[in-house]
């Protein structure tokens, strides 16, 4: 017997990839043993529903802008103590000018008050940088080219693989997609070194184009792969290290291990919202339950169907865990 369990996050994850509430409700009651109360079905159509009310897009005229199909909504939003100092002047009753700066800190703080934003606001390039893969005596297998053209249809999100099944390969394939100046965050020092030498054995990249910022190395190029401990390193208060990252113009971040983002990465993430943003995690699963900045940093992560990619967010169609805080359960056998 197995026991999932069902939160608001994991089904908006859902929600994200392109599945609706009856697709769920289904396989709830299909593969549960015992019969699925039928309050727990009405909460899932419910959460999911919220899903979409809330969109951020950019307006020929006013920039970026919070849009609502629901009014309702958007006036619950736009009194909330959380998310009024991040929204500018009312443009109309259904939509009003968020400020560029604030497109991260406006999502997270969405998702925490239940009505997460899909974001259709699209990236920015970034500076460009000429990255192709070499594929002269190997080849992405399906799935990893699958995730690829997931993720960049979405513009952002998490790729959940199991350890073994390639999640480097589908940063270079993510890369050479870009081909734009490119920050890679890593575990540790090891981590980072093994990422070198697989970009240089895979891709077109060269040894001197790929720096290492770390604490034995302080190096910045156009591919640069950067330890989590030294870039929210803080002293006297500040995040030195962030501030500079935050002044390159990257077109795109890869996150290894996605599912340990230190906290003050969030922050970083938050401020880099207009650019491309790749997540690589075998699961995504945080000891203090903080999946949902993940979800609203990195994007969503979700399972690509079988036949064609997902509308807006990628993960593979491998075998993949992907479990989410708890809250309702279900058991199947």
């Amino acid at each position: 017997m197995h026991t999932y369990r069902v939160t608001p996050l994991a089904l908006w994850n859902a929600r994200a990839a392109g599945h609706d509430a009856e697709q769920v409700v289904d396989a709830l009651v299909r593969f549960s043993r015992y019969p699925v109360p039928h309050a727990l079905l009405v909460d899932v159509a419910d959460t999911m529903d919220r899903f979409g009310r809330l969109t951020l897009a950019n307006h020929p005229v006013h920039g970026l802008t919070l849009t609502s199909s629901d009014r309702a909504v958007l006036e619950e939003v736009v009194r909330s103590k959380r998310v009024a100092p991040m929204l500018g002047a009312r443009i109309d009753q259904d939509s009003v000018v968020v400020h560029p700066s604030e497109r991260g800190r406006l999502k997270q703080a969405l998702l925490k008050i239940g009505w997460p934003a899909e974001d259709l606001a699209g990236y920015v390039d970034g500076q460009a940088h000429p990255i192709e893969l070499d594929q002269a005596d190997w080849h992405l297998r399906d799935y990893q080219q699958e995730a690829v053209e997931g993720f960049w249809a979405g513009g952002s999100g998490v790729v959940v693989l199991p350890c073994g099944a390639g999640k480097t390969l589908v940063g270079a394939a993510a890369m050479a997609e870009a081909k734009a100046t490119t920050l890679i965050l890593v575990t540790n020092t090891v981590a980072g070194r093994q990422w070198k030498r697989e970009l240089i054995a895979r891709t077109s990249l060269t040894e001197e184009e790929i720096g290492e910022y770390s604490g034995e190395r302080k190096e910045i190029r156009p591919v640069t792969i950067a330890t989590y401990q030294v870039i929210t390193t803080r002293r006297k208060g500040e995040y030195r290290h962030l501030d500079l990252f935050d002044a390159q113009d990257w077109g795109l971040i890869v996150y290894d291990e996605v599912h340990l983002l230190p906290a003050p990465i969030f922050r970083l993430t938050a401020d880099l919202q207009s650019r491309r943003r790749l997540g690589l995690t075998a699961t995504l699963v945080r000891e203090d339950g903080r999946e949902d900045d993940v979800f609203s940093s990195s994007g969503p992560s979700a399972t690509t169907p079988r036949g064609g990619t997902s509308r807006r967010r990628a993960t593979s169609r491998r075998p993949s865990a992907s479990r989410c805080g708890s809250r309702s359960t279900t058991r199947s056998g």
